[in-house]
């Protein structure tokens, strides 16, 4: 019994002394400073902090202003300040097909900006686009310079299960729209419409995504180089509908025959599309906001904490606060900053260094996390994990109470990232990690709509820490006195512990998981 317990002992009293100090620095996370800072950067004077404009602006000289009285130092090369140039455009167009036009968000929609219109006399319906061991609908076709339609998801037999898994579980190939275009264009496709299922639905979550107006980094590519860059365009079952009757094809047989005979249709439309692009509009300029914390040991090594401060701005006189999005994530960062300046200060700072980093342009697509990983200040194979904020103020319909935060990306490319944060909450925090957003498959697909994404694609291990939507998500009703503070600073604190670790830890942590994205 003795030869078991001595080194049990041992080793709770090594964690005890390790958690104790990380405890001591946890309590300059305080709601009170939380409440102040957000409601300067949430308030009306703040104009809704729309990258590029005014309440940008204001909100990045604040920004800028916290970290130097906190001690942090300039992150980039001198200056607080990352600065990069954005196109303001709208996504409007119109498709015109057969004679026929359609607005945009009424009959299709796209993601992607594209710099020359669109027209196109023949069309290929190419079954659901898929290239599986199993199920393939490019057999026996070529579809170089083909512009292709596809349906959604994948092939269902007559029992609902994948013909592709031989299960009732889904295959990637039914929401990972990526794998589809990607092999249309490897295969030679020069565009790919998607016949979409639920399109009024859809199209509601893709304007809450894409905010107002979109808006795109200053491309430096030479104009020829976008005919490289197929189209890639999503339409209604109607729209679809009207186009498989082309080829005397009735979309809903198709369906069913695919179903029955595991086997694709293809055939060639013979029908002119037509999609003319609104021209771009003011160029602006945005920034990043950096402040830097060396460390010790292993300074060369670094964490990056990011939240993005930018929101959605104003419409006419309606102000949109952005107290939740992402104002609380904003403030939660010069919190995070606050607690491990204090410790340096005290002697006990990082092994690692820590960037933390308020980025712009969110809202507009990712636009400063984009920029940042393209032009990093600090070498990104030196960077250990991004740890990312983004609304953690509020709780949501699904939950009774706030003590939750979902959890996502944890495990997407280091198992020991996951086991870091699991561990971190149940030593201190004690919340519920809510895992429903980071399944490959949900619906929602957040893992691909914030900051942190910008890391992972880079290879490196992140977290996006998020409460989930609520009814004044992205309405001008997102305001301060909704926020619930305590709940905040009990989730930053789990942030904080997490980081702690991932900073003096002997070893930085290892990728393990595939990286199966570009």
């Amino acid at each position: 019994m003795k030869w078991l317990t001595i080194p049990v002992i041992f080793f709770v009293f090594t964690i005890k002394a390790q958690d104790s100090l990380a405890i001591k620095y946890s309590t300059e996370i305080d709601a009170d400073d939380l409440k102040r800072h957000l409601s300067v950067i949430a308030s009306d004077e703040y104009a809704g902090r729309e990258t590029g404009m005014i309440g940008q602006k204001l909100t990045e000289k604040y920004l800028e202003n916290a970290f130097k009285e906190l001690g942090l130092a300039p992150g980039n090369n001198g200056s607080y300040l990352q600065y990069f140039d954005v196109v303001n455009y709208n996504p409007d167009a119109d498709i015109t097909i057969d004679g026929r036009k359609y607005d945009f968000y009424d009959q299709f929609y796209f993601y992607q900006k594209f710099e020359n219109d669109i027209n196109v006399d023949q069309l290929m319906f190419l079954g659901y686009g898929i290239d599986a061991p199993n199920y393939s609908d490019y057999q026996d076709v070529d579809v170089k310079g083909k512009f292709l339609i596809i349906l959604e998801d994948e092939p269902l037999d007559k029992k609902d299960r994948s013909i592709i898994t031989g299960t009732n579980e889904d295959s990637d190939w039914a929401y990972n729209w990526q794998k589809k275009y990607l092999t249309a264009v490897e295969k030679g496709a020069i565009g790919v419409i998607t016949i979409v299922k639920d399109f009024e639905n859809k199209v509601e979550l893709i304007k809450d995504y894409q905010g107002s107006p979109k808006m795109s980094l200053l491309n430096d590519r030479e104009p020829d180089e976008y005919s490289d860059s197929a189209p890639c365009i999503y339409i209604s079952e109607k729209l679809g509908s009207q186009l498989l009757e082309k080829a005397d094809l009735d979309y809903d047989d198709v369906i069913k025959h695919i179903a029955k005979k595991k086997t694709t249709i293809t055939a060639e439309i013979d029908a002119s599309i037509k999609i003319d692009f609104l021209p771009e509009g003011d160029l602006l300029k945005s920034s990043n906001v950096l402040g830097y914390l060396e460390g010790d040991s292993k300074k060369e090594e670094i964490l990056v904490i990011t939240a993005h401060y930018d929101h959605l701005g104003k419409q006419g006189d309606l102000i949109y606060n952005g107290a939740d999005d992402d104002g609380s994530g904003t403030v939660g960062l010069l919190e995070i900053a606050q607690a491990f300046v204090a410790a340096k200060k005290n002697g006990h700072g990082p092994d690692r260094s820590i960037l933390f980093m308020a980025v712009s342009g969110e809202e507009k697509g990712l636009l400063g996390s984009a920029y940042y990983s393209e032009n990093p200040v600090y070498e990104l194979d030196k960077t250990i994990a991004n740890l990312n904020i983004d609304m953690i103020g509020r709780h949501d319909e699904y939950h009774e109470n706030s003590n939750y935060v979902y959890v996502i990306g944890a495990d997407r490319l280091s198992s020991e990232l996951h086991e870091i944060n699991e561990n971190a909450n149940k030593i201190y925090t004690a919340l519920d990690l809510d895992y429903t957003y980071n399944e490959e498959d949900d619906p929602n697909q957040f893992y691909y709509r914030s900051d942190h994404y910008n890391f992972a694609r880079k290879g490196i291990p992140a977290i996006f820490y998020f409460s989930g939507t609520h009814e004044d998500y992205h309405e001008p009703t997102d305001t301060v006195d909704k926020i619930e503070f305590d709940k905040m600073s009990t989730i930053l604190k789990l942030i904080y512990f997490t980081a702690w670790d991932l900073v003096n830890r002997e070893t930085r942590i290892k990728v393990d998981q595939p990286i199966d994205w570009n």
